[in-house]
């Protein structure tokens, strides 16, 4: 009888302790990776280190999360299936590195003319929240945002269409569609390897925001800086969990995670429009100039990049509708 007493006693010793671990007490912490192709010192990397410390707090240190900057676990093409294969257990990338994987999500990055990085996040996260795409089950989607309007760096001057005909420009996903209908070559590669394309003549000229020009230090290895805003295109930038350690959170912790993504859109497109004009200044202060567009001229390359939206509406379904969408909801934030 002694026995059987002692053996409830054991066992009820760790059902109690299992239960602990379970649900809070002297649980163990919840320990995952995030993997950021970024640089460290870069200020979308901060954002997202300032994301995970504020998870962190949150929940009472329940969740702690190892950052792995600079594409050390996962590079900026691989992350995204790197999460859904459990390499990491969240991850911060683009949906344009893999180019056709992504068909509704594209939609966001067409050369819309978008004013703002704070404008283009907003839009980025009600259309995905809208329309729910089938392409992003794989993961859970904590958040995503986009950068400010993608403009032209270039080794030498691009004043009107004809200057650039025939240019190699590093581009990628849509933009590199846009780099075809205004007459230049586009070459697809990450940011990553940008830098030294252009410092070897690789390639002539990048297209992407202000803020590479600081944050990659590409101001040092280009010279101008074409404003073609009528073409102003964004890419669209992704926080995404893998499935099943999403689904093993406790609700109050995934309840955190939504709480804290849901504000950093905002931050992150704040981050996206201040570091543009930090590029800006750092072009300047090299002594790079920055061209403006005439009215005439500007019209000019909005048309030349009307075959990439409507080769988008004839190709994905319900094509028309995303498009609608998104010019819709540029207008109801640009207000």
């Amino acid at each position: 009888m002694k026995k059987i007493f002692l053996f409830f006693l054991v066992a009820t010793m760790c059902v109690t302790l299992l239960s602990t671990s379970a649900f809070g007490g002297e649980a163990s912490p919840i320990k995952l990776t995030f993997s950021i192709f970024f640089p460290p010192t870069h200020g979308q990397t901060k954002a997202a280190m300032d994301w995970a410390k504020e998870i962190e707090k949150r929940t009472d240190n329940k969740v702690q999360i190892t950052v792995f900057p600079a594409g050390t676990l996962t590079k900026a093409p691989q992350c995204y299936s790197g999460v859904v294969n459990g390499i990491s257990d969240l991850g911060f990338s683009l949906f344009a590195y893999t180019r056709g994987r992504f068909p509704v999500m594209a939609a966001v990055d067409l050369p819309m003319g978008y004013p703002n990085g704070k404008v283009a996040s907003k839009v980025a996260q009600e259309f995905a929240k809208t329309f729910k795409p089938e392409e992003l089950n794989d993961v859970k989607v904590l958040y995503l945002h986009a950068h400010g309007p993608g403009l032209l760096h270039t080794k030498k001057p691009v004043r009107k269409l004809e200057d650039l005909k025939g240019m190699k420009i590093r581009a990628t996903g849509l933009s590199a569609k846009v780099v075809e209908t205004l007459g230049g070559v586009p070459v697809a590669m990450p940011q990553g390897g940008t830098y030294e394309a252009l410092n070897k003549g690789v390639v002539e000229g990048t297209f992407g925001p202000m803020e590479v020009l600081k944050g990659w230090k590409q101001a040092e290895v280009i010279k101008y800086t074409t404003e073609c805003y009528s073409v102003g295109y964004t890419t669209t930038f992704f926080v995404v969990m893998n499935l099943d350690k999403w689904n093993a959170l406790p609700a109050d912790v995934q309840k955190v995670f939504e709480t804290v993504s849901d504000k950093y859109v905002d931050v992150h497109g704040t981050v996206w429009d201040s570091t543009d004009k930090e590029g800006r200044k750092y072009t300047e202060s090299l002594g790079n100039e920055i061209i403006p567009l005439s009215d005439e001229e500007s019209t000019r390359w909005h048309k030349a990049v009307k075959p990439v939206i409507k080769d988008y509406i004839t190709k994905i379904p319900n094509g028309d509708k995303y498009v609608e969408k998104i010019r819709e909801l540029i207008k109801k934030y640009s207000k």
